[in-house]
């Protein structure tokens, strides 16, 4: 059963898309982030153009991403202080990604560009995850000696000025790395890339926000950030293909669901390679994607629109 996508200007069969969300969401269920860095790719190797890819798959991100800050937010895990300067430096990143990003549709480079970046970071963030949790996993066996050292609380970060102090995460930090780390994760945002798998990871490493807290305050930051991202783009590019996100976004809902239960019976290091092998999995396909000669060696581009 085929179904038209009238900004993706092509003809695709309902149930692979059903199939594609339904994936994600499971997968973003069982592994606590957002799918935004899973959607884009999978709609790509579907064929979908980049740019509709890109910003139709936002959708299902802030759909997923206010469910579970509600969640967060009625628990009390989530700093609302800290989001906000998260926020401002994600909306002030997203202005500067969404301008780049029609500079360089303008110049013919994009999805050139957003597949480097997808195999730079996925490469890289799957690359270290798997280590990390393949280390923990032999630590848990008793084949490495636990580690004794502590971390070092007292980085660059927190000399730096401009402190402000944020109960809800009992710290007392700095607001240009915060702001730094927002612009940073916002200017990724038009390219497709959910920064959830970014932002986490260095909310707690770098700026040492309790983990109790991180999740929470993160999806608060998605949620505005990528939201703002997909209404520039519908408004300015007519890039959001509203068949598309819906079919996207009510598969990944359900599938969320089951994803929750299977992730509630593995182990935190268990979790992280399976995701750790996902990640390097859609990147080494990205490179393979990257490398092979296409079957249509030529393209015309007709008013600024790849044909």
């Amino acid at each position: 059963m085929t179904i038209y996508l009238p900004i993706a200007e092509l003809s695709v069969n309902i149930f692979i898309i059903l199939g594609m969300g339904a994936a994600v969401g499971f997968l973003s269920g069982m592994f606590g982030v957002g799918g935004g860095f899973l959607i884009t790719p999978l709609l790509i190797f579907y064929n979908i153009p980049p740019v509709v890819a890109v910003a139709t798959g936002s959708n299902q991100v802030v759909a997923s991403s206010v469910s579970g800050a509600l969640s967060h937010f009625r628990r009390g895990s989530l700093d609302l202080k800290l989001g906000s300067i998260l926020l401002a430096g994600g909306l002030a990143g997203a202005t500067f990604g969404l301008w780049l990003f029609v500079l360089l549709r303008r110049l013919g480079q994009i999805d050139l560009i957003i597949s480097l970046i997808y195999v730079i970071l996925l490469g890289t963030v799957g690359s270290l995850m798997l280590w990390e949790s393949v280390r923990a996993m032999r630590r848990a066996a008793g084949k490495l000696p636990p580690t004794t050292g502590k971390p070092r609380h007292h980085n660059w970060v927190q000399r730096l000025p401009l402190k402000l102090r944020f109960k809800k995460s009992k710290l007392y930090l700095s607001a240009i790395p915060v702001i730094g780390l927002g612009f940073f994760v916002g200017m990724l945002t038009p390219m497709g890339i959910g920064g959830g798998f970014i932002l986490v990871p260095a909310m707690i490493y770098l700026l040492r926000v309790p983990t109790n807290v991180v999740v929470g305050t993160s999806l608060f930051q998605v949620i505005f950030v990528t939201a703002f991202t997909t209404i520039v783009q519908a408004a300015t590019n007519y890039s959001v293909d509203i068949i598309l996100a819906f079919l996207l976004m009510v598969a990944g809902v359900i599938g969320a669901q089951y994803g929750v239960r299977v992730g509630q019976k593995l182990r935190g290091e268990q979790l992280r390679a399976l995701l750790g092998l996902l990640v390097l999995a859609v990147g080494l396909r990205l490179v393979v994607t990257l490398l092979v000669t296409p079957a249509d060696v030529y393209s015309v581009v007709m008013e600024g629109v790849s044909r």
